[in-house]
């Protein structure tokens, strides 16, 4: 294609440069002059406006698509941000703060409320909750105790603990996350574009139909006029034969494509993702953020007499109040919505790992697990324990002044779209499978819920990546739905990676689309406005190469013997510009693509 262009540019342009300083070369006669001595020539035109307007156009086009499909290494640096720049370590009896780089295996590390876990390994003394969302993508911190593995880049939330450093440098989770995230991104295939491939044949032909027509006009031409006919068809069959619609044919139809994403909350980048987004045969889904909304919240409410739910859920969500816990957020959050008043615990303590002792009141409570109830010499109510277990959510049990009183079910609710966008996907014909890093039990739960029949459950961020390999040998095209860090090494795995935009900047950095809205839907609409766009694609290349098998022709002179008529560059250039009027108008139609998420 790019043969063509230079080809066909640089003959108008020479022609014109010859027109311009020997006109008397390429003039043609046209009859006799007015004073009957002599032959009148008419001066040659020049065509310095078609090259300029063959090269604005195509780099134009190769413009708006090299934008839309530059960024590769934004997740890199995302992922590389996490790690925390120095640590606290222990060196000669005292407490010194040293650049990441200096921490060695079996250093011990103090890690304090509110920073991040510099490295990994093991807890010598001390407890804490650990958010891990960055690695397994589930909300809910994790009670750290001694013995127990801490994962670098993961944020310690309330407690201070100590560590030995176990893994450094590039042996860290994080680090393998980001091995794994580059590995993935500099596999991926560039778009494999039907122009490309048939101009490997077009322009060859092309350029031998110019010289044939160029040799023809030579010898069959009259003498006085053979060099100028000869000169002016062959420049014409170059310039009707540039290929300014074969060049706008994709760019144009992905330009509108992924504009109308835009509007619709579907961020594309680029023309791979959305050509290889309508061959998708398997969705995989993760759990946490994508399928579910991400943050625990209050399900269940389930006091023992006499207690009534509200006083029940303003005595816990008091207690909770002095606490950091996203469990504890999610109960004081419920007690709010209700319009509870709150107050303030006369007395509290966190217990790490098992939940908490407050006073409220006067009134003496314990809230957390069953182990809690087991060490306060509490007797738990197995049914409602029971009751609160149900579907994978997670029970706090609660007793008041030393009895049990009841208690609450925290869960990570389902999206009220997830059911529908799983059921429009199964209707598609795709294989939709649920990841997550949470329990086997929990997850099989969540699936059942929104109809997902295959499940991988408890697996880390090289897992997720893994199952997404085995799939595209099974020989499905992937697409990977996440938004959590953890989610990066598969994302980029996938033949499509889709991001929801509720989910962090790693996970949106290394996908190829991107739901703004967070809704699963988008995921069903993203493949139909592939499809659309592919279908205009595969449109705009016949007209461009159907419009050069007729266009060609009539350039070389085939109708001349019929007609006496032959085709001037300028009237070439203006066919030309209309092929590519044609192709960005039928581009154009993309607009009225409709998404079911709404505008």
């Amino acid at each position: 294609m790019n043969t063509l262009v230079a080809v066909g540019t640089l003959s108008a342009f020479a022609y014109s440069v010859v027109a311009t300083v020997f006109p008397e070369w390429l003039s043609v006669v046209t009859g006799e002059s007015a004073h009957g001595v002599g032959h009148e020539a008419a001066a040659p035109a020049v065509y310095y406006e078609v090259a300029a307007a063959i090269v604005t156009l195509i780099l134009l086009g190769n413009m708006l698509q090299a934008r839309a499909t530059s960024r590769t290494r934004g997740a890199i640096k995302a992922l590389m941000g996490l790690s925390p720049k120095t640590a606290r370590v222990e060196r000669d009896g005292r407490e010194v703060d040293v650049p990441l780089a200096e921490v060695r295996v079996g250093d011990t590390v103090l890690v304090r409320p509110g920073e991040k876990v510099p490295v990994d390994g093991t807890v010598v003394d001390g407890g804490s909750n650990v958010d891990e969302s960055m690695l397994t993508g589930e909300p809910l911190p994790v009670a750290k105790t001694a013995g127990d593995s801490v994962v670098g880049g993961t944020l310690n939330k309330t407690g201070a603990f100590r560590f030995t450093a176990t893994k450094v440098g590039e042996a860290t989770v994080l680090q393998q996350i980001v091995r794994l995230v580059r590995e993935a991104q500099g596999s991926k295939a560039p778009i494999q574009n039907s122009a490309d491939r048939i101009s490997g044949v077009f322009v060859p032909v092309v350029l031998c139909l110019a010289v044939a027509t160029f040799v023809a006009w030579f010898v069959l031409a009259p003498e006085e006029t053979r060099l100028a006919q000869a000169v002016l068809a062959s420049v014409s069959v170059l310039i009707i034969a540039c290929p300014c619609a074969l060049g706008l044919a994709t760019p144009t139809a992905i330009m509108v494509g992924t504009g109308r994403g835009a509007q619709a909350g579907i961020l594309i980048k680029g023309g791979a993702a959305l050509e290889m987004a309508h061959r998708v045969t398997a969705v995989v889904l993760d759990k946490t953020g994508t399928v579910t909304e991400g943050k625990p919240s209050v399900t269940d409410v389930l006091p023992l007499p006499p207690l009534t739910e509200d006083e029940f859920l303003r005595l816990v969500a008091s207690a909770e109040r002095a606490s950091e816990h996203p469990l504890a957020e999610a109960v004081v959050r419920a007690a709010t919505e209700r319009g509870i008043s709150l107050s303030r615990p006369d007395a509290f303590n966190a217990v790490p790992g098992r939940g908490l002792s407050s006073t409220v009141g006067g009134r003496a409570l314990l809230v957390g697990n069953r182990t809690l109830m087991e060490e306060g010499g509490v007797r738990v109510d197995a049914s409602v324990a029971e009751r609160l277990s149900l579907d994978g959510k997670t029970p706090m049990l609660v007793s008041v002044d030393g009895a049990f009183a009841g208690g609450l079910a925290v869960s990570d609710r389902v999206k009220p779209s997830s059911k529908e966008a799983v059921g429009r996907l199964k209707g598609l014909g795709m294989k939709v499978v649920m990841l997550t890093g949470d329990a086997q039990g929990t997850a099989e739960a969540v699936a059942r819920s929104v109809g997902i029949d295959h499940v991988v459950a408890e697996v880390l961020p090289d897992g997720k990546a893994e199952v997404v390999k085995r799939l595209k040998a099974d020989g499905h095209t992937v697409a990977m739905v996440g938004d959590g860090v953890n989610d990066a090494p598969a994302l980029a795995a996938a033949d499509v990676g889709v991001a929801v935009g509720s989910g962090t900047d790693v996970a949106i950095e290394a996908a190829d689309v991107t739901l703004v809205r967070g809704d699963l839907r988008g995921v069903a609409d993203a493949v139909a406005l592939s499809k659309a766009t592919m279908r205009v694609v595969r449109q705009n290349l016949f007209f461009a190469f159907a419009y050069n098998a007729l266009g060609i022709p009539v350039a070389s002179g085939v109708l001349y013997p019929v007609t006496g008529w032959l085709l001037s560059p300028i009237l070439a250039s203006v066919a030309m510009a209309l092929s590519s009027v044609s192709v960005v108008t039928n581009a154009l139609r993309l607009k009225g693509f409709t998404p079911t998420t709404g505008t």
